[in-house]
């Protein structure tokens, strides 16, 4: 089930007794648990009929004894069992989660990885309940899902500032998120955020970053690209010399791919990438400026860097040298 689809029976109070969240991405869990909460009890009701246990400390009779013990006042008991991937004794429940209680909702939230779907564990659940999977935004889906997010707040961004929040941020939704629940307390309703709101209110450079160095390396502005080296190096905070490493492979292995595309178009190369149509626009001008010889050298390069930075053949150099030596590299 979609969490948007979920998150509006949550809301309009109809409950399962069961939700098994699992998944890689830990956002989507959250918010789930958090709709439950605040709806599942009035406030005056939390105090006696609602438990919250941790996976790492949780005691398997001790959980049961709360999931079948019946409300105080209230319709209905909560139990949330958080960090459920750490507990051990998760596949004992399944005699409670193939006969639960009707009085109880019982939410389980096991980040960071998937549960085993053959498991009778999950089987029972969804047989009695809802079983969610939360999956990662793929990368392609991501400026998406921001423009969206971003648009339920009452607000819009332009292109350059998301890439910036991508770039920055990687896929980190709560990270992103947080970042853009600070700018709706800065910043007035209906605004369109740009890079100078991130800049002044995020923290995130809107001229020195990984996505601005990217792109000077991309249209081989050796000045731009070296200055935004330099104030790495003075803030290293900013970008690490794995992280910067690690976004040119990106950006060349791209712009080689698109060479070997029969349509490039910026739709075509959009779809082959899994990238924005923005990115593909970018990239596509990028190619122009290396050739497919010029790339695998540079591919080469990069791997030699990478090596260096973990001490493979480079024993002085800091990561600011490392840094400066390959991208003069790259771009000459």
């Amino acid at each position: 089930m979609d969490h948007k689809l979920l998150l509006k029976e949550i809301r309009n109070k109809k409950f399962e007794k069961i939700y098994f969240l699992h998944g890689e991405e830990p956002y989507f869990i959250d918010v789930l648990t958090k709709a439950i909460q605040d709806n599942a009890l009035e406030e005056s009701e939390r105090d006696f009929n609602q438990s919250i246990l941790y996976g790492k400390d949780a005691e398997v009779l001790s959980l049961i004894s709360e999931l079948k013990s019946y409300p105080m006042m209230a319709e209905r008991r909560l139990v949330i069992l958080k960090e459920a991937q750490y507990f051990k004794a998760i596949e004992q429940l399944e005699s409670y989660l193939e006969n639960p209680a009707n009085s109880t909702i019982f939410v389980i939230c096991y980040k960071y990885k998937t549960f085993d779907a053959r498991k009778k564990t999950l089987k029972n659940a969804l047989k009695n309940g809802v079983v969610f999977k939360s999956e990662k935004v793929k990368e392609y889906q991501l400026a998406e899902w921001i423009q969206q997010y971003i648009k339920t707040t009452g607000y819009e961004l332009t292109s350059k500032a998301c890439m910036l929040l991508i770039e920055s941020l990687g896929n980190d939704l709560g990270r992103i998120v947080k970042e853009l629940e600070k700018l709706a307390v800065l910043i007035e309703k209906g605004t369109i955020i740009n890079e100078n709101h991130i800049e002044e209110n995020i923290g995130i450079s809107k001229d020195y970053n990984v996505f601005e160095l990217t792109n000077a390396v991309a249209n081989k502005d050796n000045l731009k690209a070296l200055k935004i080296v330099d104030y790495f190096e003075h803030n290293p905070k900013a970008a690490d010399l794995v992280f910067v490493i690690s976004n040119l492979f990106k950006f060349f292995s791209q712009i080689m791919r698109i060479h070997f595309l029969p349509n490039k178009s910026r739709e075509a190369v959009a779809r082959a990438l899994g990238v924005h149509p923005f990115v593909a626009g970018e990239l596509t001008n990028a190619k122009n400026k290396y050739d497919p010889r010029k790339i695998a050298a540079n591919i080469a390069l990069i791997h030699e860097y990478d090596l260096k930075s973990k001490g493979v053949g480079n024993t002085s150099a800091t990561q600011g040298e490392l840094m400066r030596e390959m991208v003069y590299q790259l771009i000459h």
